[in-house]
Order: structure tokens, then sequence, then C-alpha cells
């Protein structure tokens, strides 16, 4: 048995985090599965039956706990999930920004308290089922975050706010597995999620529309305003800022006879800039909130490859120090940077850090 050997590990119940499970017992480790109870009062009844941790995902997540032989619990995350992902998806949006909320539920629920409440069980680590890698560099002695070995279900984007702590208590065993490989391994151990689909959607908007729900769920009242062009000139009305994110063309509910994009939006007077295609995209940014990960701080310019959302493509960049912020000039344009959106810096397939963006230059 190795030292050190209790994992707390997080079950979604869906099928990775079920083959994460076994592929740590299989290397030694005393695994206790939990699933972590998010969902608020009225869910229970009315969307019970969907997200990644709903009363239908804990089932699925007891079934194959009993299925492995590995002790299983769920755990109340109900008040710090509401207060440090809902209220913050809520208020990003009507500040006129696009959150990610599973950056945030990362960042403060899986990697914060879920490894809090594990150290205080006296589990050495949390686990989670995330395709990503974590290894440890002797020559810096410091804990790398690297991406998995496959790039369509490579999900290090969200975790680029890991700390040196949090790398050294968490394991990800699928990093090394791309997605089919799991679900054989699943089939071959005949768990009952073996062919469940993954989850698409915001695990809180079962039904992917975000406008209403921060409608239905903000204390602020949420005004129509005004479309401008980049002049400024009224061009309609829109239906409320939380409808409407950078980029965007579809649903925007006017008509000008040719395509246009949302090119910017301005809380302080309620108003959408819409423009042509070409004004969508950018080559310089500001981030705050930095966290570096194979270093402390950015003392000199780094060439990097960075990520302005979770599907877009890695580009050449670089990254200067910007006080306590972090500046980012790309060499080729990118489309839609859009503040309240993380942007993530690569080296090769070393995760450098990232930020989330306050403003497109």
């Amino acid at each position: 048995m190795k030292k050190n050997n209790r994992v707390l590990l997080g079950m979604s119940g869906g099928v990775d985090s079920s083959v994460a499970a076994y592929l740590l017992k299989k290397q030694g480790y005393e695994v206790i599965g939990v699933t972590m109870q998010i969902w608020q009062d009225d869910e229970e009844v009315n969307k019970s039956d969907v997200g990644c941790c709903s009363l239908s995902a804990v089932e699925d997540a007891r079934r194959v706990a009993t299925k492995l032989s590995i002790p299983f619990y769920v755990m109340n995350f109900k008040e710090v999930f509401k207060e440090k992902v809902i209220d913050y998806f809520i208020d990003e949006y009507t500040k006129g920004r696009t959150p990610n909320p599973c950056i945030a539920c990362n960042k403060h629920i899986k990697f914060e308290e879920f490894l809090r409440r594990a150290l205080q069980l006296d589990c050495y680590y949390v686990a989670t089922g995330h395709y990503a890698k974590i290894e440890y560099d002797e020559s810096i002695d410091r804990y790398l975050l690297k991406e998995s070995i496959t790039d369509e279900k490579d999900q290090t984007y969200a975790l680029y706010n890991m700390t040196q702590h949090q790398l050294k208590h968490t394991l990800m065993p699928l990093g090394y597995y791309n997605k089919d490989e799991i679900r054989k391994i699943a089939e071959e151990l005949d768990l009952p999620v073996a062919t469940k689909p993954d989850s698409q959607e915001i695990c809180f908007v079962p039904d992917n529309d975000y406008g209403n729900f921060v409608e239905e769920n903000s204390s602020k009242k949420i005004l129509a305003g005004d479309f401008v062009d980049q002049r400024g000139n009224v061009l309609g009305k829109h239906k409320g800022i939380i409808y409407y994110t950078i980029g965007q063309r579809k649903g925007l509910g006017i008509a000008l006879g040719k395509p246009a994009y949302v090119t910017e939006i301005i809380p302080e007077t309620n108003q959408v800039v819409l423009g042509d295609q070409e004004a969508v995209f950018g080559k310089e940014l500001i981030a705050n909130e930095v966290n570096f990960i194979p270093f402390d701080n950015l003392d000199t310019p780094r060439r990097v490859k960075a990520k302005v959302r979770y599907n877009s493509k890695a580009a050449f960049a670089t990254l200067y120090p910007y006080g306590e912020e972090m500046r980012l000039v790309f060499d080729e344009p990118q489309r839609a940077i859009t503040p309240g959106q993380a942007v993530v810096l690569y080296d090769e397939d070393i995760v450098v850090g990232g930020g989330t963006i306050i403003k497109k230059l």
C-alpha cells in the first residue's frame, strides 16, 4: 500500500469519474467516493434528473461505488456553491461580462472547499475525472499542470487557477487516456454508466437558457436598452445585456440588412454595440486575477500560446508584466476576446497560468 494513500474522489455519476475510481483503486489508493450536493432547494423536484451532481447522478455514482466496493458519501456544498458559482454567474452577466462557472467551481469548490474537507478527514489527496496531468518537476521543485494526451478532451483551460498546494494534493488519473479508452474500460468493468452521454450544459442551467436563468434569479431588474453602432448611433432595442455575449450574431432580434455581431457590451449605459465581423477580432487584452503555475511572478516578457475561450485554438502571443494584472499581445487577431472569460497560457503542453479578461485593447 502507498503511504498517504487515502483519496477523496469527486464522483459526478458520469463515466470519467467512475473510471477514475477504478484506476486509483488499481494503483493502490484507498478511494472514498463523494458526490457534492450542489443543487438548490426547488431543483430536487423540478430538475432531479439532469446535471452532473443531480439526484439521479447521485444514484449513478452510488451504484458505481457499490460495483467497485468503495465507500460512498454525499457532501453538502449547497451554500458555498450558490455563493461562489451561481451568485458569481448572475452578477457577471448583469455587469455585461460572460462568466465561466466551471472555472469558478474548480477554483472555489473542487480544489478549495472539497480539498479542505478532504484534509480534515485525513485524506491526503482529492481526485477528479478531469482530462489533465499533474507532474512534479524536481529541477524547479514545483508541481506542473500539463495538457492531457488527447487534445479534444483536454480540460486544463478550466484548471489554470490551481496552486502548488492544490496540485500537490490532487490526482487526475485520466490525463494519460483518451475518451474511447475510458469508455472501453467502463464497458469491460460492466459499470452501469459505461454508455452514459457526457453532460454538455452548465449543471445548474440544464436548459442552456442563461439569460432567462439570470433574469429569474437576479435581484436586479433587467432593463431593455439600445443597440448602437460603433459611433454610438442607435440601431434598435435590445432586451437586456444579460442576453448577449461578444461575437454573438444569432438571436439579436434586429435586422440591419447585413450580418451584425456584438462587439462590445457597455453596462454603464446599458448599450450593446454592434459591428461587422472584423470588429469582433482583436490582438491585445488585459487580464486580472492572474495565477502562474511554473513560477510565482512574471518579471520579463515571455512567449506563450494562449486560448481566449474553452474551445478556441491556442495562438502565439507575447505576455507582458502589467502590475497585478497581465497584458497579452497576440501575433494574429483573435475572435471574440470577451471580458469575464479566461485567457489561459501554455508553453508546449505545460500550463503557464492564466487570468480573467477585463478588456480588449
